[in-house]
């Protein structure tokens, strides 16, 4: 079938609009006419090279939403018309897969950006040559993919689709860095370093666990009117944490900074996801000390066990 897809036709190539041919679905894949797709950081990091066994030319895009048109053979639980988010693959094959750990699966890599399905083939195509797609096993920066059906994920159908792509990835990575992997317990502190869309999932997550005190921090004042702590209560926000810093310290390219120190309590976890060189140290040095637990408890923390303040 003929589509229209955002093609990488080179390594840093920009996005070109183009039509294209699309294989029919195999027999455990679904056709998904693409409502909306979300844009990550990711797609652009594909479309500069950061993926060394990602092929040219390529359609990016891993992040999408739409509504399915055709099922294969082997899709018993979907049905053209469903509304669906297209989620990451997974082999389902390897050990993390068996044990339901699905996203440290082994096979994540060639999945994301070999250009191909598991079976080697390339279902888009232009004037009969191969167009690199299945990023992620989807390549959702097109009008129609196909993906397999194990990794899209039937929502409701009074649900904003339009909306609804980023659940894919940015949405589940920052609720799941929180719920799935640090499990904070009711009132531990956590900080969020980077106001992003990552980062305001990850504030979402906090929040609805019971966190507290919970803190957003970012160097750009504009990024923290989308935070949370503009409307719920207990969630402080740390404008442009530079204005408390020295100047060798604003700049991306400073070293570990003990500014953080100066946190209404010493932080029990940090969630880091910016890209820049001083949020992962800065979130270091916040985290507990073992050698200054004590038995009473700060005004923030209040959690059972010892305080790290």
């Amino acid at each position: 079938m003929k589509i229209t897809a955002a093609v990488v036709p080179v390594r840093s190539a920009p996005f070109e609009m183009e039509a294209l041919d699309l294989a029919a679905p195999l027999a455990d894949e679904v056709l998904v006419r693409v409502v909306a797709s979300g844009m990550c950081h990711t797609d652009l990091h594909a479309r500069d090279g950061y993926f060394p066994n990602l092929p040219y030319p390529v359609v990016c895009g891993h992040e999408g939403a739409g509504i399915i048109e055709q099922v294969g053979a082997a899709s018993a639980d979907l049905a053209p018309g469903d509304p669906v988010v297209i989620s990451f693959p997974w082999c389902g094959e390897c050990g993390p897969c068996r044990a339901g750990r699905i996203s440290y699966c082994e096979r994540a890599r060639s999945l994301k950006s070999s250009g191909r399905r598991v079976d080697g083939s390339i279902p888009m195509s232009r004037d009969g040559e191969p167009v690199y797609s299945c990023f992620f096993q989807q390549s959702s920066f097109a009008s129609f993919a196909v993906a397999p059906a194990k990794d899209v994920v039937k929502i409701r159908r009074d649900a904003p689709i339009e909306m609804l792509g980023p659940l894919g990835c940015g949405l589940q990575t920052g609720a799941g860095a929180v719920l799935n992997v640090m499990q904070p317990a009711a009132g531990q502190s956590i900080a969020v370093y980077g106001v992003g869309g990552v980062d305001l999932v990850g504030l979402m997550a906090a929040r609805i666990a019971g966190r507290d005190p919970i803190i957003a921090v970012d160097r750009l004042s504009a990024r923290l009117v989308l935070s949370p702590a503009n409307s719920v209560p207990r969630i402080r926000s740390k404008a442009a944490a530079s204005r408390r810093l020295p100047k060798s310290a604003r700049s991306p390219a400073a070293g570990p900074i003990s500014h953080w120190r100066r946190l209404p309590c010493r932080l029990c976890f940090g969630l880091p996801s910016t890209g820049c060189e001083v949020s992962a140290p800065a979130s270091w040095s916040a985290a507990p000390v073992p050698a200054r637990r004590s038995a009473s408890r700060c005004r923030g923390c209040r959690a059972a066990g010892p305080c790290a303040a």
